[in-house]
């Protein structure tokens, strides 16, 4: 530092100039008629699409007016190309599901090409367990079935008992009218509460 309280610096600094030059394209248009220099790339057809093509401004903007992607396609090819740009032509799975892969009609988690993992166990599927409510219980009872009974039993036994205890059907003898008259209030008992 000198008397003043500020810092000399030095003067000798050189900034390095960079290494490598930054040189033109030395390629030429790929229209061997041309002899301008190739600055844009197009590319050489639709199933190489990586592959490029250089050409000057002219012969490119010339390329691309002309250049037809679908040339070629049918109108199926076509309208599957369509449906497959929405989701960026990748693979897609329905939402809600655990598992997005499906082998042999069964979802899998993930690949296990070698078996090393084991493979996970189907359970026998279980009816959901039904609340009831006791007049729903008595009304089972009526029909002689139990709390696990399915829609097509309780049907099946509500047309049984009609059919056995109608006055009809025992000659015209009233004395089974009463049990009737309880199996239909029974059926319209599980009929209001959503199980038949």
């Amino acid at each position: 530092m000198n008397g003043t309280g500020r810092a000399r610096f030095r003067s000798d600094i050189r900034i390095k100039p960079d290494a490598t030059p930054v040189r033109s394209s030395s390629r030429l248009c790929a229209r061997p008629e041309c002899g301008r220099e190739g600055t844009h790339q197009v590319p050489k057809s639709r199933d190489k699409l990586d592959d490029h093509l250089w050409f000057c401004l002219e012969h490119a903007r010339h390329h691309n007016e002309s250049w037809d992607y679908f040339r070629g396609m049918s109108e199926a090819e076509i309208e599957a190309f369509r449906e497959a740009a929405v989701t960026g032509h990748r693979p897609t799975w329905p939402l809600g599901r655990r598992s997005a892969r499906l082998r042999d009609g069964q979802a899998t988690p993930y690949e296990d090409a070698f078996g090393v993992f084991p493979q996970p166990v189907e359970r026998p599927k279980q009816r959901p367990i039904r609340r009831m409510t006791d007049v729903q219980v008595r009304a089972l009872d009526i029909l002689n079935l139990d709390a696990g009974a399915t829609l097509q039993q309780i049907k099946a036994r509500y047309k049984e008992l009609v059919k056995r205890f109608h006055p009809d059907a025992n000659g015209g003898d009233r004395g089974s009218e009463e049990r009737l008259k309880q199996v239909i209030k029974a059926y319209g008992v599980l009929r209001a509460s959503g199980l038949t």
